[in-house]
């Protein structure tokens, strides 16, 4: 495997990710699911932080992560508070229960988008693939990017 196919396989394992996501109810959104969640894996790595730095860390424009900010805020999956240091500045936190938007999108199985994605009725198949992606996770967390910069 070389960077390409692994940027690729990154690539169609994010789309397959956003197929499982139940989208019922939440109504039209302006940000991308995709900007959401490199939010909420900045987050996960860095969990009290600050939009900029959120932002400086991403590499995404600061207005998407003050807009992603504002969904995960009102999907009650963070809370915000002033800065201590500075009063200016709002602190973004994880919320200290999951809300049951996010309890929703942790127990929507994947089973189905795999499958789709594999191109296999066979649950063995799909529970080995998931089986896979598990030990990848385990060993692959939101906080190992940070070793490559």
């Amino acid at each position: 495997m070389d960077g390409v196919e692994l940027f690729l396989l990154g690539r169609t394992l994010m789309k397959i990710g956003e197929e499982t996501m139940p989208t019922e109810g939440i109504g039209p959104q302006t940000t991308s699911v995709r900007t959401v969640l490199i939010v909420v894996s900045d987050l996960r790595a860095h969990p009290e932080t600050t939009v900029g730095e959120v932002a400086a860390r991403t590499g995404l424009p600061q207005s998407a992560v003050s807009a992603a900010v504002a969904r995960l805020k009102e999907a009650g999956s963070i809370v915000t508070a002033p800065d201590p240091a500075d009063r200016r500045r709002q602190v973004i936190k994880p919320a200290p229960e999951p809300s049951a938007r996010v309890a929703e999108v942790r127990s929507t199985p994947i089973d189905g988008p795999l499958a789709t994605a594999l191109g296999t009725t066979d649950p063995d198949e799909v529970g080995e693939v998931i089986a896979l992606l598990e030990k990848l996770a385990h060993r692959l967390t939101p906080g190992s990017v940070t070793r490559l910069r």
